[in-house]
């Protein structure tokens, strides 16, 4: 037969064991998650950056057309 200490030694540590369980595949979800959102940031910023060098390349080839232009007009 067993002792009401030994069930209870029992219940605490599987309670215990499934709490760390519990909290350890919460934690590595939301690490997934943290690490998911960087993934979308750098996408996001390497796409700002794309758009602000088309932006400043169209900007370049406007002021070359105008200097030469200049230059044809002189």
């Amino acid at each position: 037969m067993s002792s009401p200490a030994s069930k209870l030694v029992l219940g605490l540590s599987c309670a215990l064991t499934l709490g760390i369980v519990t909290y350890v595949h919460v934690k590595q979800q939301t690490d997934r998650e943290k690490m998911h959102e960087g993934v979308v940031r750098d996408i996001e910023r390497q796409q700002r950056r794309k758009i602000e060098n088309l932006y400043l390349l169209q900007k370049q080839n406007d002021l070359t057309k105008q200097i030469k232009k200049e230059m044809e007009n002189s």
